[in-house]
């Protein structure tokens, strides 16, 4: 009895709070907009747990519910257009990102290519950028006074080379800077299939062609099946390229989400493209995991050890040079964006007229409450992501919750853009008015970035043996303790990499700062943002440059964590 109320008071009941968490921050907002998208009008279900009279209007609004909202998906031309022109955008995207990885991912697990090295840092780039930036780059770039629309008029070439506010722009920004999220699965998955097969096929005499269509690509298929799910929930989730370059005849399921919600205060509206957003998302995160979990693709045992790549000059050259063309269009983005934030006037010409550090001088005089909002507001997000992970870590591997890791992973299936509706609509009332809040911007980003923190504190949580902490409950700890004080110390690695991860995605994050940043608290993304829409180019892109320069130094801090470990 005694043993159980220890059990009680400590593991289990910091158990319960975990779930109340979840329950109040994720499910209950998720269900409200749910029901948003029924009612047509916002349902205050805390506010109808304490007080009878919005428990009394929320039940008149559940008589008015009806599927009018889900019907005017399919009758409306707006909302349909949306859906289909979303879908479109999603599936040209993870076609010809895999299309363009193919090549890259070959040359890197299987040939000799020169610089292999460099282009695989290069690679990199993509992942460190805000998808908002890199649209504003390609502003920079093929815009109508951009420098290579400049080149192009001037080789005689009439108007722009490439319009960036098009539908044709949005693929060709996610396409560049999305494509290292498809590559490195597909790298891994051309180096675990077994290259004998492919010596056999050339030994019997097939071309090199020939044994890489038949024989290397089957091999390495189901990791680039998953690569293009991958690619297209990313896509099809994106809301900083849209809302950048999608002009106003161009109909996208994230921005009318965000314009119904912004702009017209349109709750049923929001609450049914969030309903879709999040099903078609949830759909191919299923479909992704469906095709991955528990099957083995392993061909063969014995494989040796030392694998011989493919050493042709000829093809080892061309991949390379076909890899440096790949990489170096996000490389030129960038390097437009730090040439912005130092020009004096930049337009109609291929270099500035002039350079100044002024801009540099106005973001350290007038916008440094931004950066240092982005790391309070992330450092608060870190902490709690490590209280709840460590914990959730303890609960999956020692106790077997798989309920409770099921509903840590929801957040990977939800767009932030309908999550930030969600918290909205949820706690935008009494008796939890949150709305407008540091606290709930802290929220949402631990909720959203928490799985990452969880994948890596849970890697290190199987590696501790369960008799150290046997140990020090036989001496008389209760599970809580040895749990503290035994179990985090020896997570600490998983912890360190997990908290480096989350600050670093946390200082990127762009949706939800957009929807739900008060103006006291505006993080630098959505500083950034709002300097773009204002024509501010030149300090958007000062304060840009500030914000990659962050990052980058926080992955080199990760990067050094996990080589120590």
């Amino acid at each position: 009895m005694k043993k159980g109320k220890r059990v009680f008071n400590g593991l289990a009941l910091v158990k319960v709070l975990i779930y109340l968490f979840f329950a109040l921050f994720l499910i209950l907002p998720l269900l409200s907009v749910f029901l948003v998208s029924f009612t047509g009008q916002p349902v205050n279900l805390l506010g109808s747990l304490s007080d009878p009279a919005i428990l009394s209007s929320t039940i008149e609004k559940f008589k008015g519910a009806s599927l009018d909202a889900y019907q005017s998906i399919i009758t409306s031309k707006g909302y349909f257009n949306s859906l289909v022109n979303s879908l479109q955008l999603a599936i040209t995207v993870a076609v010809l990102v895999i299309l363009i990885c193919v090549p890259i991912a070959y040359g890197i697990a299987r040939t000799t290519m020169p610089f292999k090295k460099t282009i695989s840092a290069l690679c990199t780039i993509p992942l460190i950028v805000p998808t908002f930036i890199s649209a504003y780059a390609f502003i920079l770039m093929f815009g109508r006074s951009g420098w290579v629309t400049a080149i192009y008029q001037k080789l005689g070439g009439d108007g722009m080379l490439i319009d960036p506010y098009s539908m044709a722009g949005i693929v060709i920004v996610q396409v560049f800077f999305f494509f290292p999220y498809a590559l490195w699965p597909m790298v891994a998955a051309f180096k675990v299939s077994d290259i004998t097969l492919e010596e056999a096929s050339l030994n019997l005499g097939a071309k090199n062609w020939f044994t890489f269509i038949f024989v290397t690509f089957p091999l390495a298929l189901p990791g680039i099946i998953s690569s293009a799910l991958l690619i297209f929930t990313v896509s099809f989730s994106d809301f900083g390229t849209p809302i950048i370059l999608a002009p106003k005849a161009l109909n996208l399921l994230v921005v009318e989400a965000y314009r119904e919600i912004a702009g017209f205060y349109n709750w049923g509206g929001a609450a049914i493209l969030t309903v879709v957003m999040v099903l078609v998302a949830a759909f191919f995160f299923w479909l992704q995991s469906l095709l991955t979990k528990g099957r083995n693709y392993g061909s063969v045992s014995g494989k040796p050890k030392i694998q011989r790549l493919n050493g042709h000059k000829g093809l080892t050259r061309v991949l390379s040079g076909y890899s440096f063309l790949i990489v170096f269009v996000p490389f030129l983005a960038m390097i437009s964006i730090v040439i912005q934030s130092f020009a004096t006037t930049w337009g109609k010409d291929f270099l500035p007229s002039g350079y100044t550090i002024k801009h540099y001088q106005t973001i350290f005089t007038s916008s440094l409450g931004n950066i240092q909002n982005s790391l309070i507001l992330a450092f608060g997000a870190l902490v709690l992501s490590v209280v709840i992970a460590t914990f959730v870590s303890y609960f999956v591997v020692r106790q077997n919750s798989t309920k409770l890791d099921f509903v840590t992973n929801i957040p990977l299936i939800v767009p932030g853009i309908a999550f930030g509706i969600a918290l909205i609509q949820t706690f935008n009332t009494a008796p939890l008015q949150l709305t407008g809040t540091a606290l709930l911007l802290i929220i949402a980003y631990t909720i959203r970035r928490l799985p990452y923190m969880i994948r890596s504190t849970m890697g290190t949580m199987r590696a501790i043996k369960q008799d150290i902490e046997e140990a020090a409950i036989n001496l008389g700890a209760t599970p809580l303790t040895a749990a503290i004080t035994i179990i985090g110390p020896l997570m600490l690695p998983g912890i360190a990499a997990g908290s480096l991860l989350v600050f670093i995605t946390v200082i990127k994050e762009t949706s939800i700062s957009i929807l739900i940043a008060p103006a006291e608290w505006a993080p630098m993304s959505l500083a950034i943002f709002q300097n773009i829409l204002r024509g501010e180019y030149y300090t958007a892109a000062a304060m840009s440059v500030i914000l990659v320069i962050l990052v980058l130094i926080l992955q080199a801090v990760a990067n050094r964590v996990s080589k120590n470990d």
